[in-house]
């Protein structure tokens, strides 16, 4: 597969970075030998075929990532995705801390992203929890119960924004602040808002 021309829209991400930088240079290129389009998405280099995500870079503190869309479809042969928390359902990320890493790993993440282009190219899709399937925390199924309207509103929702409240709901360890959170949700889900919007 050929590989794909830099986007100058993205340039200013890869130019800005103070950390990571050979690393990020190094991604960006094992992606785009991949013949992915390359874009800026959630503020981070993301690459794509025909408009399907396949990959995204992104950094933190302590490492910069390949984050696979549908990593959780690969076949992981060499056992390097990570499950970045409990509650992430479909993606999977490839940790690095030094440009050595990726180097000595470009044949296995082109091979990586080439399984991922044909995860996407058959149409697989990622069998996401329903939302039923999530905890559903004591505090709010009270304000449910009491509150027609929140019921309601909060039925109207989409899957993604219940799931992300009964999330955000359930995070905290005391039942005080799960019932403070939920207080200062209940304006924003009578009005149909997601817990981001």
């Amino acid at each position: 597969m050929a590989g794909s021309e830099m986007n100058p829209k993205v340039e200013f991400y890869f130019s800005k970075a103070k950390k990571w930088q050979e690393e990020l240079e190094q991604l960006r290129t094992i992606a785009l030998d991949c013949g992915l389009t390359e874009e800026l998405k959630w503020g981070c280099p993301c690459y794509s075929i025909q408009k399907s995500n396949i990959v995204l870079i992104h950094v933190f503190k302590e490492y910069c990532a390949f984050l696979f869309f549908k990593g959780a479809l690969l076949r992981d042969a060499n056992n390097i995705l990570i499950q970045q928390t409990e509650n992430v359902q479909a993606a999977r990320q490839i940790r690095f801390t030094n440009v050595l890493q990726i180097v000595e790993m470009k044949t296995i993440l082109k091979a990586y992203i080439h399984e991922a282009i044909e995860v996407e190219k058959a149409g697989l899709k990622v069998d996401l929890k329903k939302t039923a399937e999530f905890k559903m925390p004591v505090e709010f199924q009270n304000k449910l119960n009491a509150i027609p309207a929140l019921k309601t509103a909060f039925d109207a929702l989409t899957q993604g924004r219940q799931r992300a409240y009964l999330l955000h709901f359930s995070a905290p360890k005391q039942s005080k602040t799960r019932e403070a959170r939920v207080e200062k949700s209940i304006p924003q889900i009578l009005n149909g808002k997601g817990l981001n919007d």
